[in-house]
């Protein structure tokens, strides 16, 4: 049993900080497109062009969050 609590834990953790990332109260009041209780800024179709800025060029992450801890590896 004591060899499955470190396991637990990370899972616990790493469950909080998916969820975490996936927080839409802290969403800038630019991102007024809501796609399925998330929102995302105007032009998220193209997110290359329209979400670097925060998201990073290869939208892993700046001054935002990770696209991919939301959208997977589809980015």
């Amino acid at each position: 049993m004591r060899r499955l609590a470190p396991v637990l834990r990370l899972l616990v953790i790493g469950l909080v900080a998916l969820f975490a990332a996936c927080d839409t109260s802290n969403a800038p009041a630019d991102h007024t497109v809501n796609e399925n209780g998330v929102f995302h800024k105007p032009g998220l179709q193209n997110p290359t062009v329209n979400c670097t800025e925060c998201h990073g060029a290869s939208l892993q992450g700046g001054r935002g969050p990770s696209c991919t801890s939301c959208h997977g590896v589809k980015w």
